[in-house]
């Protein structure tokens, strides 16, 4: 049987704890395998250690979330805040697109309340664009890949745009008794809770977590607590009208009618 695998791409260190895990754990119930992947190594992350020793710090706890979650660790490419579209970055990311040859790409929102957040987004379509284009060359290098995959997008973070309009998911998943495990991951990234707090005014890390996913589990009208996603469109990266986060997940998912 061909493993199924999904790869999610996020910004920084704790983003696929915040909006993607609960969503992971459920595929892997379903049998994929997981891949883990933030494009950012977090070295901003601090308030009072240096770049170099907030990056090892936060290296480690994301090694460590993954490996609770069960998934393939992928080590960050860039800085924070030195994630930009271009040629440099999309050549790395679209490796480990190759290497992993995912069905399902998990990653953020294509607006979001930072830079970072919406870079790695293009990043992440157009590397699950180019996977299968042997003339655009990766680094470092891997063989381009025909495996469909269709790509998601999650919430952006507090569910609205940079303009503060609500974005309403075309599909929930149902975390509900996922919330110790997720909180469990959370807190794998313990030098977040008190940076957040100091240039975020958040008041709790894991609470911050667990009243977004309230949110969308209200928006839903089904569950007490969900994950967010938008499907993007299909051209250039599976058949028009392939879902498999949807026939996955078919027993813990609703879809929006709207």
């Amino acid at each position: 049987m061909t493993t199924k695998r999904v790869l999610a791409i996020a910004a920084h260190p704790d983003d696929i704890e915040f909006l993607m895990s609960g969503t992971m754990l459920r595929l892997k119930e379903a049998g994929y395998e997981l891949h883990y992947f933030n494009v950012a190594n977090g070295c901003c992350g601090s308030m009072i250690h240096d770049r170099a020793t907030t990056a090892a710090i936060r290296l480690k706890e994301a090694q460590c979330s993954a490996e609770r979650m069960g998934a393939h660790f992928h080590p960050p490419i860039a800085d924070d805040l030195d994630i930009f579209y271009e040629r440099r970055l999309l050549a790395k990311v679209a490796s480990v697109v190759r290497d992993v040859a995912p069905n399902i790409v998990l990653t953020h929102s294509p607006s979001d309340y930072m830079e970072d957040h919406m870079n790695t987004c293009r990043l992440a379509v157009t590397a699950a664009f180019v996977r299968g284009m042997p003339n655009f060359p990766v680094d470092p290098p891997r063989r381009a890949v025909n495996q469909p995959v269709t790509l998601y997008h999650a919430q952006p973070y507090y569910n609205h745009d940079p303009l503060g309009t609500l974005v309403k998911p075309q599909i929930y998943v149902d975390v509900t008794d996922l919330q110790e495990q997720k909180k469990e991951l959370l807190c794998c990234h313990a030098s977040q809770r008190d940076w957040l707090d100091q240039t975020q005014g958040q008041d709790s890390y894991v609470q911050t977590m667990q009243r977004l996913d309230e949110q969308v589990g209200h928006m839903s009208g089904v569950f007490a607590y969900a994950e967010g996603w938008r499907r993007h469109l299909h051209v250039g990266l599976c058949q028009e009208f392939d879902d498999p986060l949807r026939v996955s997940l078919e027993s813990c998912i609703c879809v929006s009618c709207g």
